[in-house]
């Protein structure tokens, strides 16, 4: 039987949780989501805005992970990179623990920017760069050696990979997020908003640092 907590059945799994994590939490748009309906009187304005947070999610997703495809060529420091991403996660995770507040300049964005707004959010609160040991664990579980495998055909695979991650990350978010922003909207209302808001911030750091832990970890299991 497949151990589905484990290998690569287990990243996979964490690739699709941390999207449905990332999608219910409200800091990652949702509510903007529903705000826009109710401002244009219109569902079809949910999804829209709902389509624009997704574009920007995934713009993000790939705009951090690409750049750590490209780094898979250098298969011989494959751990070093591995140990490198998870201690940088680790550490934006426990400096958005000390600092609570969220960056001034996200509130500076008009609500017509829907998806820049998603882009720089999902940089701001490291949820691309959470996505970054997951990917590389995936990149390291075949075997995948210098003397067997060509540079160009591994950063290949290496970059389709890459996109898959963000594709697969970002469908989990948005589907997730675009169920509970569509139940607010047409069921809940507004009173559920505004009483439901509430700060996943230690939350939010504290699964960077667990992450950035169980990456550290699997590299000597």
């Amino acid at each position: 039987m497949v151990d589905l907590f484990s290998g690569t059945a287990g990243l996979w799994l964490a690739v699709v949780a941390s999207g449905i994590y990332h999608g219910v939490n409200p800091g990652m748009g949702w509510p903007l989501a529903v705000s826009s309906a109710l401002m244009e009187g219109q569902r079809g304005a949910l999804f829209r805005a709902l389509a624009a947070l997704a574009a920007g999610h995934f713009a993000a997703m790939i705009g951090i992970l690409l750049p750590f495809a490209l780094m898979t060529m250098l298969v011989q420091w494959q751990v070093e990179i591995r140990v490198i991403a998870a201690l940088v996660v680790i550490a934006l995770g426990l400096y958005l623990l000390i600092n609570r507040r969220h960056p001034r300049f996200l509130a500076r964005i008009p609500p017509s920017r829907l998806a820049l707004w998603s882009f720089l959010v999902a940089l701001a609160h490291g949820a691309a760069l959470m996505l970054v040991p997951i990917y590389l664990g995936l990149c390291g579980t075949g075997d995948q050696t210098a003397g067997h495998i060509a540079a160009n055909t591994l950063m290949t695979r290496a970059a389709g990979l890459s996109l898959l991650v963000a594709l697969v990350h970002t469908a989990a978010m948005i589907l997730s997020g675009g169920i509970v922003a569509f139940a607010v909207h047409r069921w809940l209302g507004v009173r559920f908003l505004s009483k439901s808001w509430f700060n996943l911030g230690v939350v939010w750091a504290s699964s960077l640092i667990l992450v950035g832990a169980i990456s550290l970890g699997a590299l000597w299991l």
